[in-house]
C-alpha cells in the first residue's frame, strides 16, 4: 500500500484467524473502530482492551497489539491514518468556515501515560464508522483523496464538538509537526545502536533541550527509556519465537548476552531462558503473527518507516 502524508488513508481490516500479539509502527496517528471482535494494547505485561463499539487513537510510535476475533466471527475495523499537520489544516477550516469553537479542558495522568486512548463511541460515531465501513466495501475510496479528507473531517468535527474526554485530548495534543518529528526520530531509532547525541542532532535540538523534552514527553530518562523498549521487545521474542537468548540480545541491541540477561533479570525478575521456560510449560504461550496482521502491517510498511526486527 503506497500512501501520502498530506492526505490520510482510511482502511478496513479483518482477520479471520488469531495472529498473536504483533508490534505495529506508526509514522502517523490512527483513529480507529472496533467493529467485531476485541483489541489489547500492551505496556510491558500491563495490557489496555479496547472492544467492540470503541473508538480508539493510537498516536506515532511503537504499539504492542493482540487482535481477538469473536467466536465463529472474524476480527474486524475501521481505521484511519492521518498526520499532525493534516490535522492542523482540518482544525483550521473547521474554525475558519464554520465557526467551530474547539476547546480541550481534560488532563489526566492516563494521557500522560499512555500513547493512545479508546472510549465507547456515540451513536453518531457508530453511524459514521457504518457508513465508511460500507463506502469501504464498495471501494468508494480508492485512490479518492478528496473523499478520504472529506471523510476525515467530518470524523474530526464529530470528536472535537463532542465533551472533553482521554479521546478528544489525545487527537488534539497531536498537532504538533515538531513535536511529531521528535517523536519519529526517537521510534525510528529504537533499535538502532545510536548515541544521546546523534538523536539529539537527528531532531535539530540540542542535547541539553533533547534530553529536557524527552523527560517531559515520556516520564524518564533516554536511556532508561530505550532500555525498556528493547527489553519489551525481547521478553515477546522469547515466548513467541525459538529463537536463541544471545540473537534475541543482538537483534534488540544489546551489546553481549551477558549485559542482556542481567538487565532482563533486573526488569522482570527471572532470566531469559527462565522466563521463556516458565511462559512455555504454563500454557499462556503467545504467538507473534508472522505477517504481523496483514492488513495492519501494510499502514506499518506505508506511513512507516520500519525499523527491521
Amino acid at each position: 500500500m503506497e500512501g501520502n502524508a498530506a492526505y490520510p488513508t482510511i482502511v478496513k481490516y479483518t482477520e479471520d484467524n488469531y495472529g498473536g500479539i504483533h508490534l505495529t509502527r506508526l509514522s502517523r496517528n490512527a483513529l480507529g473502530y472496533v467493529v467485531r471482535g476485541t483489541k489489547h494494547i500492551y505496556y510491558g505485561d500491563m495490557h489496555y482492551t479496547v472492544t467492540r463499539g470503541d473508538i480508539f487513537f493510537m498516536g506515532v510510535g511503537n504499539h504492542y497489539v493482540e487482535n481477538l476475533p469473536e467466536e465463529g466471527h472474524a476480527f474486524e475495523q475501521v481505521v484511519v491514518y492521518y498526520s499532525p499537520e493534516l490535522l492542523r489544516r482540518i482544525l483550521l477550516r473547521l474554525n475558519m468556515n464554520y465557526g467551530v469553537k474547539i476547546s480541550n479542558t481534560h488532563h489526566c495522568d492516563r494521557c500522560l501515560r499512555l500513547n493512545h486512548a479508546s472510549v465507547p463511541a456515540t451513536a453518531t460515531l457508530r453511524s459514521f464508522f457504518a457508513h465508511t465501513a460500507t463506502c469501504l466495501q464498495d471501494e468508494n475510496f480508492t485512490h479518492d483523496h478528496t473523499a478520504e479528507t472529506i471523510k476525515l473531517t467530518e470524523l474530526i468535527y464529530l470528536i472535537v464538538s463532542q465533551r472533553d474526554d482521554c479521546l478528544k485530548n489525545k487527537v488534539l495534543s497531536n498537532v504538533d509537526d515538531q513535536q511529531d518529528n521528535f517523536e519519529q526520530v526517537v521510534y525510528a531509532n529504537i533499535f538502532r545502536d545510536v548515541s544521546i547525541e546523534e538523536l539529539a542532532a537527528m531532531s535539530n535540538r540540542s542535547l541539553t533541550s533533547f534530553k529536557k523534552e524527552f523527560r517531559r514527553h515520556f516520564q524518564e530518562p533516554p536511556h532508561r527509556w530505550f532500555i525498556r523498549q528493547r527489553l519489551m521487545q525481547a521478553r515477546l521474542l522469547l515466548i513467541s519465537t525459538t529463537r536463541s537468548i544471545s540473537e534475541i540480545g543482538a537483534e534488540c541491541v544489546f551489546p553481549n548476552t551477558s549485559h542482556f540477561i542481567k538487565l532482563f533479570k533486573n526488569e522482570y525478575g527471572q532470566t531469559p531462558a527462565m522466563y521463556r521456560l516458565s511462559h512455555c510449560a504454563d500454557g499462556s504461550r503467545r504467538m507473534l503473527s508472522g505477517s504481523a496482521g496483514a492488513a495492519e502491517t501494510a499502514e506499518a510498511v506505508e506511513a512507516v518507516d520500519s525499523i527491521a526486527i
